[in-house]
């Protein structure tokens, strides 16, 4: 599976391990080593340590502080091998968006500082040497049929029940997932999925709607060039927008939808006027809802590089969006995660 960018990311210490080489840290700390069975007195409850050379009665109070210290660390660590399972998915089987593999990243990153959730990634790059035809370009068989082997790992329904969440990042065209019914009934079995940007641009042009663009909510219908618009914060409680001020100004791409009912969301952010003409009407940008037992978050947000990181600029040193509304839109997705995982 050389071919396939496929990778977890975690922490995984042993437990063991650690405690070993803390408690010997901790001895050489405090200057101690012990004796053999010689050092202790029988029907005694003092333990004798030498330290430098001489027998001493042992620091009970030092001892019982670094104790609790070792079991401070006992159940930190196995905090966070309960850490949630979260698969990232940026296969395309459409356009391609410049934004996946930075998004991913940040993502990644969010789980690693947050401790919530460790990640790990499912994707093909089509634009990667080893995909490209005798005319320089991706051979689209060779990256269809790397898509359709990287999803049979990570997305049978089998592999499906390691995870806790999956997120579709920008993912276009209908992917080669195995099984979609088994796919279905895991997220309704209380599990959780987060669409990003073109996660409604997945499974599009079907009529009637595919299952899949009813589970998310809505269909990527059109879009205008980018524009800066003024987002309305539609609940300013949810754990996804409780930061955004009521009107929040971002430039990016702004999807209009279709197959879209707001009966059956829990809106979060949109507009009330078109984004490009200004025509009076509802734009939704963000928005959750049930699936059975589980939880979808989707926000269309997330076309521009400038967007997800605060850091990031042009080839010119340039960016339209101001750090702040980077560091917003990190902390609007990582809500939208929790919440989908059920932690909100």
């Amino acid at each position: 599976m050389e071919n396939f960018k496929s990778r977890e990311v975690a922490h995984d210490v042993s437990l063991r391990t650690l405690r070993g080489l803390t408690l010997c840290l901790g001895m050489n700390l405090m200057g101690l080593r012990t004796v053999g069975t010689d050092g202790l007195r029988h029907g005694s409850r003092k333990v004798f340590y030498l330290m430098k050379g001489r027998a001493r009665p042992s620091q009970l109070t030092l001892w019982y502080i670094w104790t609790a210290f070792l079991l401070t660390t006992a159940v930190g660590t196995e905090a966070q091998a309960q850490a949630k399972r979260v698969l990232v998915v940026g296969v395309t089987e459409g356009f391609r968006h410049s934004s996946i593999e930075l998004g991913t990243q940040i993502i990644t990153q969010l789980g690693h500082d947050s401790g919530l959730f460790t990640v790990e990634v499912a994707d093909v790059n089509p634009n990667a040497p080893e995909f490209r035809g005798a005319d320089g370009k991706p051979d689209r068989e060779k990256v269809r049929e790397a898509n359709r082997r990287l999803l049979l790992e990570k997305m049978s329904p089998a592999a499906l029940q390691r995870y806790d969440l999956i997120i579709f990042n920008s993912t276009t065209g209908d992917l080669p997932i195995p099984d979609l019914d088994a796919f279905f009934n895991w997220l309704r079995g209380g599990r959780g999925f987060v669409g990003i940007h073109a996660a409604t641009d997945t499974f599009r042009g079907h009529r009637p709607f595919h299952p899949y663009i009813r589970m998310i909510g809505g269909e990527f219908k059109t879009h205008g060039p980018q524009v800066q618009v003024d987002i309305l914060n539609q609940d300013p409680r949810h754990v996804a927008c409780r930061h955004l001020p009521a009107s929040w100004t971002v430039f990016d791409e702004i999807y209009i939808l279709e197959g879209f009912e707001r009966s059956e969301v829990h809106g979060l952010l949109g507009l009330d006027k078109h984004p490009n003409e200004k025509t009076p009407g509802d734009y939704p940008i963000a928005w959750c809802k049930a699936f059975g037992n589980g939880r979808v978050f989707y926000t269309s947000l997330g076309h521009r590089e400038d967007v997800w990181d605060p850091n990031w600029r042009d080839a010119k040193g340039q960016r339209a969006n101001p750090p702040e509304v980077a560091v917003a839109f990190q902390k609007h997705l990582l809500g939208g995660i929790r919440w989908a995982l059920g932690l909100e």
